[in-house]
């Protein structure tokens, strides 16, 4: 998208009033998004988003200007907008960085009609509304994002990377008298229109509709202390949150995270192994490189209960 000798001359200019580090993060971002409601599309909405962002970190302190004027010059603004950091550092020669895996889309989104996209949407509702006769509201989303990206930074690593996903959400009420219950399905991952061969629009919209009907003749769960079981799907998320978000470089650097200097050691049961793998083929979070160019493995977080 962009000349390596054009990237490394923001570079520079990023790194002319000083710093340690600078690195530039472009990209180009298609959107289409589709939702219906009450039997009819509500809005078939779509864009483009693009522009740059350019950072500078110097010791703990991060210097970043962005902006969508993706000539020369608008990029040559935004480096020198964040070049007063403090004592530059050198750039080292821009290398394209090996691709760790491929991640193929056979159907890109961009070159299926839109009209085919609101007819799956259309589907969807028909066959969540004929569960049962208690449906009383179904809301279809859909939503496709190609996004092209340009990443360099003054260690001299240079990747073109391009991302595509697909996204397909069934949302149904259903009513019996005075009890209200919701169900809800998606489906998406890294891929484009292909998604539709393993998950059938209609398929989506009858687990959501089932799901909300059999709920108007749920009893109460009990309550009182109980073991629990979680699924991988949500058991991710958890375990994003208890502790993703402390094992994050930067908190562990300042010594905020609880985990500071704790490698090695036992920080969760024996029978607890993390893994955080964005390489898994066709997974919404898969990529092939993250948005500061490293390309995707699997990182062991956590061993057997041990902190790696």
């Amino acid at each position: 998208m962009f000349g390596k000798e054009l990237l490394a001359e923001v570079l520079a200019a990023a790194l002319a009033g000083g710093g340690d580090f600078a690195d530039i993060f472009i990209e180009e971002k298609d959107v289409l998004g589709i939702s219906c409601e009450d039997r009819k599309i509500e809005r078939v909405h779509s864009g483009t988003d693009a522009g740059a962002g350019v950072r500078v970190v110097k010791e703990e302190g991060t210097f970043y200007a962005y902006t969508n004027d993706l000539t020369r010059e608008g990029l040559l603004a935004a480096a020198r907008a964040v070049s007063r950091a403090a004592n530059g550092a050198k750039i080292r020669e821009l290398r394209e960085i090996p691709r760790g895996i491929h991640l193929s889309v056979s159907q890109p989104p961009g070159a299926v009609p839109v009209e085919e996209k609101v007819a799956i949407v259309l589907a969807a509702e028909k066959a969540a509304r004929a569960v049962d006769e208690r449906v009383r509201q179904v809301i279809v989303g859909y939503g496709d994002v190609t996004q092209k990206v340009t990443i360099a930074n003054s260690d001299g690593a240079y990747v073109e990377d391009e991302r595509v996903r697909t996204r397909f959400v069934v949302q149904v009420v259903a009513a019996d008298g005075e009890i209200l219950q919701t169900g809800y399905e998606a489906v998406g991952g890294f891929a484009g229109f292909e998604l539709f061969e393993h998950h059938a629009p209609e398929d989506v919209a009858l687990v959501a509709a089932r799901r909300a009907v059999a709920l108007l003749d749920a009893q109460p769960a009990p309550s009182g202390r109980m073991p629990v079981v979680l699924a991988g799907e949500a058991g991710g998320t958890m375990v994003h949150e208890a502790c993703g978000h402390g094992l994050e470089a930067d908190l562990v650097q300042k010594g905020l995270s609880v985990y500071a200097g704790k490698v090695g050691q036992q920080v969760a049961a024996p029978a607890i192994t993390v893994i955080d793998d964005a390489t898994l083929p066709g997974r919404y979070g898969s990529y092939a490189f993250d948005d500061e160019g490293e390309p995707a493995r699997p990182v062991v977080l956590i061993k057997d209960g041990v902190l790696q």
